[in-house]
């Protein structure tokens, strides 16, 4: 159905009054960035300086030394925000035009959050050769490459060969972003319960770009075992309608052999982690572990709510902001592309992700308690925290140029 649109100009109502604002469309009017320029331009020296003449030394110096570009250019701090449309929140297929106010909303978390700029780039194309042509050709702009909303099994392509094609960040953040905080939310779940990651057995609800990119991370973290379950049940090696993305998850994940539904893998599960939609029936929530964790992350409708997630569960977790401990990815992306940035990394590496992760993890401290195993993303902790642990890690790994 339709969305119903507020004009808030439109005349209705009784006597010819004035319909009231409806204050989300009030805040987008014109969209909700801009460009500013931090030099002045005040006289005609100014201008000289800005552009032409003085603008021809600086080229100049460019062509000749190439790395120069990050010095005196902005690409040194500057991210695409690239979309097709096609998977936008919990909208789905809207295409480009319709994904612009979430880009531009994605482009200011950056700023806000990060210090980083970033430029919305909604592409007319679902082609996985055309997105990565384009994103190739307009690479020399930018710093890094933040894939956004494209749905899969397309992105995992088009983040590889973008991956294998630049030598500047790529980052599909659908994918990365939730995985780095749900791995630092179930960090510090496990340590309040006393337990490690290895300790821990996981079921995800979703074999999609976060349910895939979740199970791999965890699997590199060092959690003890993992199950992945789509609409037909769990990605198992016995089932023979696996698309490649799942054959390979197949063979990662659970160890414990586990077939048949999402609801039979739960029974005994220390982990729910939901990134799927769907309802999980409560009786299924009440077979998992003793001191289980219900991270029920689809939004608006968590997969269990938390009223009856807290009968059962020692900590709950969900994608919403009205509840305690929301797995929110302006967590990550924006401290993970300002340390890689800083440092001028060429890519970011799984030990990246990880070193984000703890650095997340480790801003909770000694508040750590059931209702607070993430910190908040208005915590000013988080950003500096996170950029210095990927800074580091960039470091350590070798892929930084500075």
């Amino acid at each position: 159905m339709a969305a119903e649109i507020v004009n808030p100009r439109s005349d209705a109502g009784a006597e010819g009054a004035e319909e009231p604002f409806d204050p989300a469309f009030a805040l987008h009017r014109g969209g909700k960035m801009a460009v500013q320029a931090t030099v002045p331009v005040r006289d005609k020296d100014d201008l000289s300086l800005a552009y032409t003449p003085g603008v021809a030394k600086v080229c100049s110096a460019i062509a000749e030394q190439p790395e120069l570009v990050n010095d005196y250019t902005w690409k040194s701090n500057v991210v695409a925000v690239v979309t097709d449309g096609t998977a936008v929140l919990g909208l789905g297929d809207i295409g480009p035009e319709a994904s612009l106010p979430v880009m531009e909303g994605k482009a200011i978390l950056f700023k806000q959050f990060g210090g980083v700029d970033a430029v919305p780039i909604a592409l007319q194309t679902t082609s996985v050769d055309e997105i990565v042509d384009t994103v190739v050709r307009l690479a020399p702009s930018f710093g890094g490459v933040n894939l956004e909303d494209i749905s899969a099994p397309r992105c995992f392509e088009i983040e590889d060969r973008l991956k294998e094609a630049l030598d500047i960040p790529v980052f599909h953040d659908d994918q990365h972003g939730t995985a780095v905080v749900t791995l630092a939310a179930l960090r510090n779940a496990a340590k309040l319960t006393n337990r490690t990651l290895g300790d821990l057995r996981a079921v995800i609800s979703g074999a999609g770009a976060a349910g895939v990119a979740i199970a791999k991370f965890l699997l590199e973290a060092g959690i003890g075992d993992v199950a992945v379950a789509d609409r037909k049940g769990v990605v198992s090696k016995d089932r023979e309608d696996l698309t490649p993305v799942k054959r390979e998850l197949a063979e990662i994940t659970n160890k414990a052999g586990l077939s048949g539904t999402l609801e039979s893998a739960l029974e005994g599960a220390d982990v729910f982690i939901g990134v799927s939609g769907g309802t999980v029936p409560e009786p299924a929530v009440a077979s998992m572990a003793e001191n289980s964790f219900v991270f029920a992350m689809a939004n608006p409708n968590p997969e269990v709510h938390p009223d009856i997630a807290h009968k059962y569960a020692a900590v709950v977790a969900t994608g919403r902001s009205d509840y305690p401990n929301q797995i929110n990815n302006v967590l990550a992306f924006p401290g993970i592309f300002a340390g890689a940035l800083q440092v001028r990394a060429s890519q970011i590496t799984e030990a990246m992700k990880i070193a984000a992760a703890d650095a997340l993890a480790e801003v909770v401290g000694d508040e750590l308690s059931a209702e607070y195993v993430i910190p908040s993303p208005f915590d000013e902790r988080v950003a500096p925290a996170v950029t210095a642990a990927v800074a580091a890690a960039a470091r350590a790994e070798g892929v930084a140029r500075r």
